[in-house]
């Protein structure tokens, strides 16, 4: 697909099927413009017909506003597949949180994503289809970008889509094309130990965000199996050597689950392992899924668990919640939709 593409290698690939290398040019500035094949003005048919087997065919089925201005997009594929991204404006501009896959296997208690399991990986060209499309909806275009940071914390573990992902970060923060600053895009991993050196070796500017959710292994394994293979302890250690390297701070997000790991106990294990490391954690009430039995500490609660974070020594803020109303946590949207056709 022409969006898995860089802008030299769409440049090769016209000259590969004949055409001038300036056609390179007009079909990488449609793509990421976000225009479908029909609406290039600057090209022939007869060309269309030539690259329509590699030109990028997905769009936006549905989109649903949130009182508070968030907005959740439903993207469709090819094939049928379907994901959401989020758009969420912030004083400083727009962030779009994408999807990296279609549905999860990673099996976290508390996520939606989950909850169908698997479908595929997204690839490179379809993670950043999402940006092209939402971006055009906002009224941009290649020479006019509108979303001015990217996290991937969408459905899926983007880790363990590595090389679509990575190639993906390196597409949007090309000079040539969307041109979006690595330090304004962030990474959500559930705490994939390998692929954290793996990307260290990259020696990208982003932000690494870990989804840690417990203090303890024990009971971070009862909600996220993959503690089962993970160690919080290797999971630290790659922390700390992808900050030396990048001086990049650490941020950790903590989901706070009622009667699960919201005690004053959990708090002060959490304060002992982070105290005095760079870090910044992100304390997030529980977005119920029906589907699920966990149950969301109250905000009150939460800003408490953060202020006792706070008074030893952490930084630490809780998350505001938004969108809450268009079923904005990970893969409600999409699992509500897919239970509809079933």
């Amino acid at each position: 697909m022409l969006s898995d593409l860089s802008f030299e290698e769409i440049k090769l690939y016209v000259k590969k099927i004949g055409l001038p290398e300036f056609r390179g040019q007009q079909i990488f500035d449609a793509i990421y413009s976000g225009k479908t094949l029909q609406e290039i003005s600057n090209i022939s048919k007869a060309i269309k017909d030539i690259i329509q087997p590699d030109y990028p065919s997905y769009n936006i089925e549905r989109c649903l506003t949130s009182k508070d201005g968030t907005k959740k997009y439903i993207v469709k594929y090819a094939d049928g597949n379907i994901v959401e991204c989020v758009l969420m404006k912030y004083k400083y501009g727009y962030t779009l949180c994408v999807s990296t896959q279609v549905g999860c296997r990673m099996g976290c208690k508390f996520c939606a994503s989950t909850l169908h399991g698997l479908a595929r990986n997204l690839s490179a060209g379809e993670i950043l289809g999402q940006v092209l499309l939402v971006n055009r909806e906002l009224g941009g275009s290649l020479k006019k970008r509108m979303i001015t940071n990217i996290v991937m914390m969408g459905s899926g573990e983007p880790l363990d889509n590595f090389d679509n992902v990575t190639r993906f970060i390196d597409l949007v923060s090309a000079g040539r094309g969307l041109n979006i600053s690595q330090r304004n895009i962030s990474l959500s991993t559930c705490g994939l130990v390998p692929q954290i050196y793996k990307l260290l070796e990259k020696s990208y500017n982003i932000t690494l965000t870990i989804s840690l959710h417990a203090s303890e292994d024990e009971k971070r394994a009862m909600i996220m199996p993959i503690a089962n293979k993970y160690k919080i302890s290797e999971i630290f250690k790659a922390c700390k050597d992808y900050y030396q390297k990048t001086n990049r701070r650490i941020y950790f997000e903590y989901t706070l689950i009622k009667g699960v790991n919201d005690s004053q106990e959990d708090c002060l294990r959490l304060a002992k392992l982070l105290k005095g490391f760079n870090c910044h954690i992100n304390i997030i009430p529980l977005n119920t899924v029906k589907e699920r039995t966990l149950q969301s500490t109250s905000r009150l609660e939460a800003y408490k668990f953060a202020d006792r974070l706070k008074e030893l020594g952490l930084s630490a803020t809780v998350r505001r919640t938004m969108g809450e109303d268009i079923a904005g946590a990970c893969g409600q949207l999409r699992n509500q939709i897919i239970e509809t056709k079933n």
